[in-house]
């Protein structure tokens, strides 16, 4: 089998798709299959291709735009058409092709790539674009689709919409990273069943045996005693964080020697406007390297992931994969990836038009979790034993070996 991964340098790629395609590609590296995985708006100033342990690499550029002659879309067109009629120059065993997409935005790549090449076209539902919109709000979303005035917000959200589900029909199957994104397609995307699988995301085993714990607190000047609450992720309102920092303003009340670590990069300011109180007691630490995000993984006493939206939650099987007891909200995807016996779930409040977290709620369940460390430590032992069964990257490849393998070329 040929199999081609399309990438994109995009915000998506430095985050969870980024992870994803990272690990496709060591998942499958071990079987027999000849892969390449193509950047495109590549920052490189020409095409360029390289090798790494085994995978091929290309990156093509961004071209660049004469918008006196054409529009953006007719542009996208042309990238899209050059990118394949270069690969159809390039690729030189035409045999078993499979053309992995990552991007809703790609119908015209797919396209492209059915004339050119006798293939199949794949398509990973990552997330849906409304969800950073409305979060985990189907009956809104429904309203807002069938809305006849809609305003600007709203009719971008059909407009994305309608690119989403024109996409999806394109292709030749999709792979969803959870069961509720499949229901999700199935339901108002109007895509049929057979044309959708599902196959959980993996991670590669990073639980090594860590440094001395006192050790690594003290490198980073945090009190050998004190309750380390970590939350991990993009600081965008998606990711509940304001909420969570309202929780832990209460949990302070009952528990005054814990911390709150905010590990990512994103809207800083809303953050430090609630937390304007306790600025002390919260460590915001930027986007960190995997090495140092996974040793605050060992130092930690529990993970919180209060995310209003979520398609299927790496944090979670990263913080899983660490033994760490989790508490997150049941929202989408996350509410499988986590089960009752590895994480405390904290329901989401789903209104009219919005969505919200009980912040008081999820304040108690962090007491209550700090409270009970030998509860904890089962829950975070457990959390390993999931990960182990459901979310490693062994497990992912051949998941999404015999994916391809039923889908006939």
């Amino acid at each position: 089998m040929n199999l081609y991964i399309f990438n994109q340098t995009r915000r998506g790629s430095v985050f969870g798709v980024g992870t994803y395609i990272r690990e496709l590609s060591i998942a499958m590296k071990r079987h027999d299959l000849n892969i390449w995985v193509i950047n495109l708006i590549s920052e490189k100033p020409q095409i360029q291709i390289e090798e790494i342990d085994g995978i091929k690499y290309c990156y093509f550029p961004l071209a660049i735009a004469d918008r006196r002659k054409t529009s953006d879309q007719e542009q996208w067109e042309l990238y899209y058409r050059n990118v394949v009629y270069w690969l159809r120059l390039h690729i030189q065993d035409k045999e078993k092709l499979v053309f992995h997409l990552n991007f809703f935005e790609s119908k015209k790549l797919a396209q492209e790539l059915k004339v050119a090449f006798k293939c199949k076209v794949i398509a990973v539902s990552h997330f849906f674009d409304w969800g950073f919109v409305i979060y985990d709000n189907p009956k809104l979303l429904q309203s807002l689709l069938e809305k006849e005035n809609p305003n600007d917000l709203e009719q971008k959200l059909q407009t994305n919409f309608k690119i989403e589900k024109d996409y999806y029909s394109t292709v030749d199957h999709i792979i969803c990273i959870s069961h509720y994104m499949k229901e999700m397609l199935c339901q108002y995307y109007q895509i049929g069943q057979n044309k959708v699988s599902v196959v959980p995301n993996g991670l590669s085993d990073m639980n090594e045996t860590p440094s001395d714990i006192d050790t690594i607190r003290k490198k980073w000047h945090i009190p050998i005693k004190e309750k380390i609450i970590l939350f991990a992720g993009r600081l965008d309102e998606v990711k509940g964080v304001l909420y969570l920092v309202k929780a832990f303003r209460e949990v302070l009340k009952y528990i005054p020697n814990c911390r709150l670590v905010m590990v990512g990069s994103g809207d800083y300011d809303k953050c430090f406007r609630e937390c304007k109180d306790i600025y002390s007691k919260i460590i915001f630490t930027g986007l960190l390297e995997k090495q140092e995000l996974h040793k605050f993984y060992t130092i930690a006493d529990i993970g919180v992931i209060p995310s209003l939206f979520e398609p299927f939650g790496f944090v979670a099987v990263e913080m899983m994969m660490h033994s760490l007891p989790i508490i997150v909200t049941a929202t989408s995807g996350l509410n499988e990836v986590v089960d009752d016996n590895c994480g405390i779930k904290i329901p989401l409040t789903i209104l009219q038009n919005k969505v919200e977290i009980d912040s008081s709620l999820l304040a108690e369940k962090i007491v209550w979790l700090l409270d009970h460390s030998t509860i904890a430590k089962q829950i975070g032992e457990n959390g390993r034993k999931r990960f182990l069964c459901n979310y490693s990257t062994k497990i992912f490849g051949e998941n999404m070996l015999h994916t391809y393998q039923s889908i006939e070329i």
